[in-house]
């Protein structure tokens, strides 16, 4: 059988895009080139599908200017890349997509249903389980169903920002202070902030409004930031435990990618038996999310308690140097080149089955 064409989608309309170029590069550096003909995809800022011609525009910024512009056909059974020169549309047969779009507009089902209707196998989680798991209030009532501790939270949709001293009132009654505030659908911590009084909480719930019209309001939970990858499909199994030290009061944005002082370790110690109830929760979150392919599950140890509470789940986690779960993958003996095949196989399995 001849070499298969893999299409690569990165960029997009999340305010992750450069964290998803970073993370591309290094899916693409890991492919085997003899089984697969990688052909890339850059989704711009404003929505726009260009075809990249090389790993250097990706890294110089350069496809952005780029003439060619792409779709995919939705129409079932051609499975095509459409490549728009001018007046001339070339096709080329897509044999499989490994999208590296982190939050809205790509790790949100959107994408997923796109190829879907396609029947295009692809890697990572279907429609549901993205959509679901991007939304951190429904991930919340998922879990809530299987009795796995999280975070007290309180959910606030932005139309009823106008009437503030509500919302406040509200989330004041069910919650003590300190709380944090999040997009309910945002990733990689953007317009998450900490809300001490009544002022802050204002505040904080504005900034969270520019990202989503859904917001969710948590409970402060003081302990050890943890993470666990989880990784297949029926028979889903967890890495590791490993532990996040940020520079900045939480995880930001910023701590995450911009500070040189956060810190992530692999294999920390922990109190007996918190590794394995941690390993068996990322895989019970896994499954009842309806997870397949990838996620990278995130918990605290709680300080006070020294329990195990559910903070996320990310099903398009990061792929850069700094990111968890490859650090997880490979500490358990799997380099990136045969994570990267293995999730590659796990996505034509899906289709094939």
């Amino acid at each position: 059988m001849g070499v298969k064409n893999i299409v690569v989608i990165m960029g997009g309309r999340s305010s992750e895009h450069e964290v998803s170029l970073v993370s591309a590069r290094t899916v693409i550096e890991n492919i085997d080139t003899k089984i697969y003909n990688v052909i890339m995809i850059g989704i711009t800022k404003d929505g726009q599908w260009k075809l990249i011609n090389s790993l250097e525009h990706v890294r110089d910024g350069s496809w952005v200017h780029g003439h060619t512009r792409a779709y995919i056909s939705p129409d079932t059974g051609r499975k095509e890349l459409c490549l728009i020169r001018g007046e001339r549309v070339d096709a080329l047969d897509i044999d499989v997509v490994f999208p590296v779009l982190h939050g809205m507009n790509g790790e949100d089902g959107t994408l997923q249903g796109l190829l879907e209707l396609a029947q295009i196998p692809y890697v990572g989680c279907g429609v549901l389980a993205s959509a679901c798991s991007m939304d951190k209030f429904y991930t919340k009532i998922i879990v809530d169903s299987i009795g796995i501790r999280q975070a007290k939270f309180v959910g606030v949709y932005r139309y009823q920002l106008d009437d503030m001293d509500r919302v406040v009132e509200r989330v004041e009654n069910e919650i003590p202070y300190p709380v944090f505030v999040k997009p309910s659908k945002a990733g990689s911590s953007q317009g998450v902030s900490k809300a001490t009084d009544r002022e802050s909480l204002i505040q904080a719930l504005t900034l969270a409004a520019k990202h989503d019209s859904k917001i969710l309001v948590e409970e402060t939970i003081i302990g050890r930031e943890l993470e666990c990858a989880v990784l297949g499909g029926a028979q889903a199994e967890a890495s590791g435990v490993g532990e996040v030290l940020a520079a900045d009061e939480f995880y930001s944005y910023e701590a995450k990618y911009n500070n040189a002082d956060s810190k992530t370790v692999v294999g920390p110690v922990l109190p007996e038996g918190k590794e394995e109830e941690i390993r068996k929760n990322a895989v019970a979150i896994f499954k009842a999310l309806d997870g397949y392919g990838l996620s990278r599950v995130d918990f605290f140890l709680e300080e006070k308690s020294n329990e195990v509470v559910f903070n996320e789940i990310n099903t398009l986690p990061g792929f850069t140097s700094i990111s968890m779960y490859l650090m997880l993958w490979e500490a358990r003996g799997i380099d990136k080149k045969a994570l990267v095949s293995k999730l590659i196989d796990l996505a034509m399995v899906r289709f094939d089955g």
